[in-house]
Order: C-alpha cells, then sequence, then structure tokens
C-alpha cells in the first residue's frame, strides 16, 4: 500500500508558527460590493433586523492520492529490485505508485487557498413596483420604532424582577479543568511535550512538521521526512505551544523508516517526555487522538479509532528521486493532514502509539490547490518500531536495519515477494552465507508468509521485516515449483541507508 507524505508541493515555511493567545481575534468585516449599477439607497435597518450575511468558509484543499503508496520528500531512487540491505540501481525506484497519498507533514507544504472573502450578492436593480416595496418598509420601520418603544417601557416597568439566565461562576477556558481520562484532559498533558518543526534548507525551501519530547536531554521525535531539508547545512527550529522557540540540530535519520531524531540547542531543564504505550497490544476499535501542525495550525487535536493493524504502507512523495519508506503500519480516522507528519498517535491513556506519517489523499486536489487532505485513512509508524530506532540513532547517529540477504521484485502483487533473478548492480540476488541462503532460499522463489503474516508483495515483506531487530528469527513460507515449504531463518543486518 503507498500513501502520500502529507503534500507534494512544499511552500515556504511560515516565519513562525501559530502561538496561542488569551483571546479571541476580531472576526473580518464584510466588504462592500462594488461595480454594481447605482440604486437609490434604502432607509437605515432597525435594531433587531435581520444583519449582513455571514462570511462563509472557503474549501479545504485536497491533493492528488491513490492506493496505499505514500510519497516522501527526496532521496535517489532505488532498483526495483532492492536486496534488503544492499545498494539500489539507478532509475527504477519506486515502482510507480498506482496513486499515491501524502505526507502529515509540512513539508508537504501548507496549500494556498485556505479562505476567500465573502462577495456580497450585487444589489438587484428596481422595479415598478419600487413605490410598494417603499410603503411597505416604512410601515415595518414604524411598527418596528413602536413595538422598540412598548419592549422598552415595558422592561424599564419592571426592571425589579429577577432575571432567568444562569452565568458561570468562571467563564475563562484556561481556568477550566477537565477529568484525566477525558480527550481534553489526555490533550492538556500532551500538548506541552509536542513542538512545531519548521525544517528549511541552505536554498531557503522547506516546511513544517511536529514532533514530541522522547527524553529529558531535549531529543526530540518525529518523521525523517520533516527535517530531511535541513540534514545538509539548513535551519531547524522546534517550537512549543507555550511560544519557546528553540533551534535544533538532527542527531541522526532513517530514510527507510521514516524516522528522526533531532535535539534542541540550549534545551531547558524541565521538558517532560510523553509517556510511550505498547502498540503490540493495540485493537482495532481502540480510541486514538492525534497531535499536530495540519496546514501549519499548531497545536490541534484531532480524534478517531484505530481502523486497522499490520496495514503494510509503502510512502513517498512520488518524485523520481525519492527513496520509499516503509511500514507495517496503525491506520487511523482521526483527521491527519499536512503537517501532522511527526506528531504522536496517543490512545486513551494519553500514551504514545505511533508516529504520524502518512495519508491516503483523495485522486484530486480541487479548489485550484494541489494539496492533500484527510480522508479518514492515515497510517502510523507503531512506537515499538519507532521507538528502538531511536534509540538507535541517538547512540550510534545512523539506523540499524534486519535484512533476510535477498533481493525481491517491488512491483505491485497480490501472489507474494518473488526472489529475483538478479541483484543490484549485477549482484547475486541471494547474498552467499546470508540469512535466506542459509535458509535454503533461491532466486525465482516466491515467499508467501512471514511467521503468521500473509506476504501480497516486496514492500509487504520489507516493512514486516522490518517491525523486526536483527538476530531474530521468523518462519518463512515460501512456494517453489507449486510447492509450499517452510523454513526458519535468523534474520541479519545492515547498518546505514546507504
Amino acid at each position: 500500500m503507498s500513501t502520500e507524505n502529507e503534500g507534494n508541493a512544499v511552500p515556504p515555511a511560515p516565519s513562525a508558527p501559530p502561538v496561542p493567545v488569551a483571546s479571541p481575534t476580531a472576526s473580518p468585516q464584510d466588504s462592500a460590493p462594488d461595480g454594481n449599477a447605482p440604486t437609490a439607497p434604502l432607509p437605515p435597518v432597525p435594531q433587531g433586523a435581520p444583519g449582513a450575511p455571514e462570511q462563509g468558509m472557503a474549501p479545504m484543499a485536497q491533493a492528488p492520492a491513490g492506493p496505499p503508496e505514500a510519497m516522501h520528500a527526496s532521496g535517489p531512487a532505488p532498483d526495483a529490485h532492492q536486496p534488503y540491505g544492499g545498494p539500489a540501481p539507478e532509475g527504477s525506484w519506486p515502482p510507480p505508485p498506482p496513486a499515491t497519498p501524502s505526507y502529515a507533514d509540512g513539508s508537504d507544504g501548507a496549500g494556498a487557498g485556505w479562505g476567500a472573502s465573502y462577495q456580497q450578492p450585487a444589489p438587484k436593480p428596481r422595479s415598478g413596483r419600487g413605490g410598494l416595496v417603499a410603503a411597505v418598509l416604512v410601515a415595518a420601520l414604524v411598527a418596528g420604532g413602536l413595538g422598540g418603544g412598548l419592549g422598552y417601557t415595558l422592561a424599564k416597568d419592571n426592571d425589579s424582577s429577577g432575571s432567568t439566565t444562569v452565568s458561570a461562576s468562571d467563564s475563562s477556558a484556561s481556568q477550566v479543568k477537565r477529568a484525566p481520562g477525558t480527550i481534553a484532559g489526555v490533550a492538556a498533558r500532551a500538548l506541552p511535550s509536542t513542538v512545531t518543526i519548521e525544517a528549511e534548507s541552505t536554498s531557503g525551501e522547506g516546511g513544517t512538521g511536529t514532533g514530541f519530547v522522547f527524553d529529558t536531554q531535549g531529543h526530540i521525535v518525529t518523521n525523517n521526512h520533516v527535517v530531511a531539508e535541513a540534514v545538509d547545512g539548513g535551519k531547524l527550529t522546534a517550537t512549543f505551544p507555550s511560544g519557546k522557540k528553540y533551534d535544533a540540530e538532527v542527531v541522526g535519520h532513517a530514510q527507510g523508516y521514516d524516522v528522526a531524531v533531532i535535539k534542541l540547542k540550549d534545551a531547558p531543564s524541565d521538558l517532560k517526555p510523553l509517556a510511550l504505550g505498547d502498540s503490540d497490544k493495540v485493537a482495532v476499535g481502540d480510541e486514538t487522538i492525534a497531535i499536530g501542525a495540519p496546514f501549519g495550525l499548531s497545536n490541534t487535536v484531532t480524534t478517531g479509532i484505530i481502523s486497522a493493524k499490520n496495514r503494510p504502507v509503502a510512502s513517498s512523495d512520488g518524485s523520481s528521486s525519492s527513496k520509499a519508506s516503509y511500514m507495517s503500519a496503525l491506520q487511523t480516522d482521526a483527521s491527519i493532514n499536512p503537517g501532522n507528519s511527526g506528531g504522536p498517535l496517543l490512545n486513551a491513556s494519553g500514551a504514545v502509539i505511533g508516529i504520524n506519517s502518512a495519508i491516503q489523499s483523495s485522486s484530486s486536489g480541487g479548489f485550484g490547490s494541489g494539496q492533500s487532505g484527510s480522508i479518514g485513512l492515515g497510517f502510523a509508524i507503531p512506537i515499538n518500531q519507532a521507538k528502538y530506532v531511536a534509540q538507535q540513532l541517538i547512540k550510534t547517529g545512523k539506523p540499524v536495519y534486519a535484512k533476510i540477504g535477498a533481493s525481491v521484485s517491488l512491483e505491485d502483487s497480490t501472489d507474494g515477494a518473488k526472489i529475483t533473478d538478479q541483484g543490484a548492480a549485477g549482484a547475486a540476488a541471494v547474498e552467499s552465507d546470508g540469512p535466506a541462503a542459509d535458509a535454503g532460499l533461491k532466486p525465482g522463489d516466491v515467499i508467501i508468509k512471514l511467521d503468521d503474516n500473509v506476504i501480497d508483495s516486496g514492500p509487504t515483506l520489507i516493512g514486516e521485516i522490518w517491525t523486526h531487530k536483527p538476530g531474530d528469527k521468523v518462519k518463512v513460507t515460501y512456494k517453489r515449483g507449486g510447492q509450499e515449504h517452510t523454513v526458519d531463518l535468523t534474520l541479519g543486518s545492515r547498518s546505514g541507508d546507504s
């Protein structure tokens, strides 16, 4: 399955993400119509008469989408027969996705056209019945004046009577407390430990994403595609909901896993890491809470459920130079949009169960924008896998991948993962003395199961292998000559993304 990494076009990063304020802002004034034929002025409307029409909400931008294949931000394109752990030939990776959903981060960019000013309809020309209309209007005004006068007199005479309305003792929202188990309670605890990340390359390109506090030393976990622009000498900042902004640097990034760790410079001493849950114990139907900065709207909270588990997803930005990331994802219908990438997916108790990474988007942007948006199909990297990757990045700065030591086809298929006849750059399809060779696997074998998980394609196999650690023992079921065979295999390791 492929998904877009929330948006393809990357707009300029905002100078600073929105910061919550204590009081609401004033609403814009409706503009007067212009360019219309002159008309006779109407008498003033009395107090209490209907006012100007309300300003409508502008439609949300949408973007191209497609099947389960996601879109990445950058990186050289690998070959369609990439061995686990070996470099991929140029020009054939990732395989052309039937359609691509988008990332959940601002690297995908916030689309233009968030709102359009309200255009008041032009006044209609006066008709031959204008005299009658004017007479009726005058009568209405007189009646309105009489009613207003009588109402004021009656109200004044009965001013001593008690009011039937009841006022809250404290209308300040900041004073309202919520029980710990409620969504509001979870959000209140988690928001202070999330950040809006702005990444900018040396050429000024970049976007906005999200991250969350991983430890008290100032490490922040996010997606690789969120910080990719700032890896080679770019600028990186992280802003907390309080408005405090810190410069940051990339500690390590894993393109294949789509996980990265950054560290705050001059990190405060009062950081509160988010509690990590157990993604293996998540069940379909469990409540979810997503936090992020969709379309640059920092500190946004959305809710949903776990829609599916172990969803094979290959995410990419769709560019010819991009490598795909693979995950056996948690699927959620919590609203995830560009800018949510890297943010935490929480369970009902507030523990992190995943990192929001990609979305399946609709096939057309619409409304004059190519920006993708949520259609209720979001995908998160399970936290058990992300935690392992983050710890490796903090320790060594490089990711470590599990591998079987065989090159498999990445073409769309429903029959399994076929071991190719030849590996990358002319190498052997099955590494000599590698895990696959030791288990007796050969070119042409089609792997159909890994443990109890059905394998329908090469990308699905990669995602499942990468949920394991090097040294793990797995059971591989494959077909050869129409016959099924099952062997035990001990996974090898590969360090780095190259």
